[in-house]
């Protein structure tokens, strides 16, 4: 088990550039799959989770192949993925699963997908149950991976979501792809948005009216060309760090800023923080721009409601600022972190009382009270093989006494190889 010792920094004027966005680079392969034409994809995030996707698709007759800088996807048409020969895996990643049993529910053929010890841990259901509604049928002992699909033969149906999720949309909007009439999906607050931003883009028949998205099927996908803007989620680290620590300007750029994701930055400014956009463009449907973060007094306040989905994996780090606040900060309407690659309510809670700070988990959230930006005391913290806990924890050591010991660090590959190299260059050195 590989661990890190990172050092308090004594502030930095830094410009970084993280990685291509994870949510965007897996879509661009798996729509890239269905389209008919070849795919480029720029600034393609290269780490396990996204690499195990673009295996999947090969491991269905998609040719994907690296040239350069670029990943040429080059896909056949909606109707063209072939009955793969052994056990689809995806790895670590719960938006390479759920997706793709959103496209193997209308493939006629019988498929298994599975992942690792994290994601066979991670309830099923919830994209299985809308899916078995539009006719697909599956096998999964007690909702978890493997999950043994029969696919094929799916009808259109109106579906209310009982929750936001944008995994489980995505997979409801790639089966009706190919099912027989159309799908109404009305959520019951608006979710990540790139599945029906890329589909667009790609030339589906998607549209979206307030929380109301209609998908018309048989519509055929065309190779486009994708620039992956740098990930928000990945920024967070960096844009947090730069409020945190004395003396200090961080400026992160080309990052991705769909509004389903800026919930961050939303929170930054309830928060009192010093943060500022600068140069937007559009890429392939998504905005895109650079984000400065400089020192800040921040303050605790309440975090609920529509907010939730467009910060969901920023929570974290958002409960680490809160942590170095002044007051008190309360998370609620976040049940959803039961459900990813740990109990995060939990493993947040747990790692900022190793820390100093006084915080209590709740059913759907937590209650952190701040410290009024004094430094985090040192202590060994236990990533619990979670990427987003790993990463969140490190931005703490920046702000802590004498650093902290992260344990357990293997699992940020899955989505973010050079994280502690990017990390380490805010630590104020000359």
């Amino acid at each position: 088990m590989k661990k890190i010792h990172l050092p308090r920094s004594n502030g930095c004027i830094r410009t970084v550039n993280v990685q291509g966005d994870k949510s965007l680079s897996h879509r661009a392969v798996i729509i890239g799959s269905l389209a008919k034409g070849v795919t480029r994809i720029d600034n393609f995030l290269e780490a396990d989770d996204t690499l195990n996707t673009i295996k999947v698709y090969k491991d269905m007759g998609v040719k994907i192949e690296k040239k350069g800088a670029s990943y040429l996807v080059h896909g056949k048409g909606l109707n063209s993925l072939r009955q793969p020969q052994e056990v689809l895996y995806t790895g670590n990643s719960g938006t390479g699963i759920r997706l793709t049993l959103g496209v193997l529910a209308a493939q006629p053929f019988t498929t298994v997908i599975t992942g690792d010890k994290q994601i066979v841990k991670r309830p099923m259901d919830r994209v299985m149950e809308p899916l078995m509604k539009m006719g697909a049928k599956f096998e999964a002992a007690n909702n978890l991976a493997p999950v043994t699909v029969y696919g094929g033969n799916l009808h259109g149906m109106n579906y209310r979501m009982p929750m936001a999720s944008a995994q489980v949309k995505s997979a409801i909007i790639l089966a009706a792809l190919h099912a027989s009439g159309d799908t109404v999906i009305t959520e019951p607050v608006k979710s990540r948005d790139h599945t029906e931003r890329m589909l667009k883009y790609f030339g589906a028949s998607v549209s979206v009216k307030g929380r109301k998205i209609t998908v018309k099927p048989g519509v055929q996908l065309k190779a486009k060309r994708v620039f992956v803007p740098g990930d928000l989620s990945s920024a967070a680290y960096f844009i947090m760090a730069g409020l945190m620590m004395k003396k200090s300007i961080v400026t992160v750029k080309n990052i991705g800023l769909n509004p389903t994701r800026t919930g961050l930055i939303e929170v930054i400014k309830k928060m009192g923080g010093r943060i500022r956009i600068t140069n937007m463009k559009n890429r392939n449907n998504e905005p895109v721009g650079d984000i400065v973060a400089s020192t800040s007094n921040l303050k605790g306040i309440t975090i609920g409601g529509a907010l939730i989905p467009k910060l969901i994996d920023e929570i974290p780090v958002i409960a680490v600022a809160a942590a170095f606040a002044t007051g008190r900060t309360v998370i609620r309407d976040a049940q959803e972190l039961r459900f990813k690659e740990t109990d995060r309510i939990n493993t947040v809670v747990t790692n900022l009382k190793r820390i100093g700070i006084k915080a209590e988990a709740l059913p759907d959230g937590m209650v952190i009270h701040g410290n009024g930006g004094k430094p985090f005391k040192y202590a060994d913290i236990d990533s619990f093989g979670d990427h987003r806990i790993a990463m969140a924890f490190s931005a703490a050591a920046l702000v802590s006494e004498s650093g902290l010991l992260i344990k357990d660090i293997e699992c940020v590959n899955t989505s973010f190889p050079r994280f502690f190299s990017l990390i380490t260059s805010l630590e104020g050195k000359k």
